[in-house]
């Protein structure tokens, strides 16, 4: 499953225009906010190509755009020697928020990407991922008010009124951030059963009896828990499709967990109970064999067979359902997705 990183936000606030001369304040204002729009615009490219895009070129090539984008605008930024008349303050201030988003661009996102492959395997690694991508979004939301509170100083200063609402690209990458933190919330949920699942599966292959009382245990604790949390989370806008997907998907897990996996541990028990039946009577010559014993271990082939048909098709069944949930899961994540970030 390719996981949704969580969107650049950049809150920009739309500036009135006027037509006037670079020399007044809101001339000098508007220079700036040109820059900050394209910027924003770029940013924007970014933010639906993380949600839209299945190609990670196309990824990467949004993202060095964005990167190209502040760099511009921060050379231009900065070559105003002179900012407004001698007052370089708010100038400044621009320079060093494009240098944290440069930074966080060129560093932060790598260390994001590296985190999430690592997430991967471990539930304590998603939440982990998952948890540093609300505090990256938390960080990203303290520079963009200080630029906030930085320009309505310098608009203060030289009696210049902003316009109070957000532009339509700010509306957009802050509905983006909503959409990846609801479908972010479902999949920690999702994640924890699903890697569990993996887990058992891979315990089932190895025969591992121990593991398989563990994990299918842990299973059915994890579907449990997670099905009391989803009772908390209410439909998105609206749509319940996610959340509908996702009790689904841990109701299968539970019913793996309550149903299949005893089953499993019955044949592997009996399984090696007819091992050891079987050990018993090779060690022993023909003449030494008894005919209880004989016929009992005949029994015991006559009912393995049984066995093994149950549990070939009993575990046909579960892999399916399970691949079934797995496939169900990332088709609705990617649906909602699609459906609730724009993508114009």
């Amino acid at each position: 499953m390719k996981f949704k990183s969580l969107s650049l936000i950049m809150f920009l606030m739309c500036l009135t225009s006027f037509a006037q001369q670079f020399k007044t304040p809101v001339d000098y204002l508007n220079y700036i906010s040109k820059e900050q729009v394209t910027i924003s615009k770029s940013s924007w490219n970014y933010t639906k190509a993380q949600a839209h895009s299945k190609s990670d070129r196309r990824v990467n090539a949004t993202q060095k755009t964005l990167i190209k984008s502040i760099q511009t605008a921060s050379k231009k930024i900065s070559a105003l020697q002179e900012g407004y008349n001698g007052d370089v303050e708010y100038r400044d201030q621009i320079v060093q928020y494009f240098s944290f988003l440069e930074n966080y661009m060129n560093n932060d996102i790598g260390k994001m990407i590296d985190l999430q492959a690592a997430a991967e395997k471990s539930y304590d690694d998603m939440e982990l991922y998952i948890t540093a991508n609300e505090m990256v979004e938390a960080k990203m939301n303290v520079e963009n008010d200080k630029i906030s509170l930085a320009q309505k100083q310098f608009c203060a200063k030289y009696h210049i009124t902003l316009s109070s609402e957000m532009d339509e690209l700010g509306k957009k990458m802050a509905l983006s951030s909503d959409v990846f933190k609801y479908q972010s919330a479902l999949y920690l949920i999702y994640f924890k059963c699903s890697i569990t699942a993996n887990k058992l599966s891979a315990a089932i292959n190895a025969n591992d009896l121990s593991m398989i009382q563990q994990f299918g245990n842990s299973l059915i604790s994890y579907s449990n828990e997670g099905l009391e949390k989803l009772k908390t989370i209410k439909p998105y806008n609206g749509d319940s499709t996610l959340l509908i997907t996702t009790r689904k998907t841990l109701e299968a897990f539970q019913k793996s967990g309550t149903q299949f996996v005893p089953k499993i541990v019955d044949f592997l028990m009996f399984n090696e109970k007819f091992e050891a039946a079987k050990k018993t009577l090779d060690s022993k010559s023909d003449k030494d064999r008894t005919q209880e014993e004989v016929d009992n271990y005949n029994s015991l082939v006559k009912e393995a067979n049984k066995q093994i048909d149950n549990y070939n098709k009993n575990n046909a069944s579960n892999t399916q359902e399970i691949n079934g949930v797995f496939a169900n899961w990332d088709a609705a994540s990617e649906n909602f997705i699609n459906s609730h970030v724009p993508n114009d």
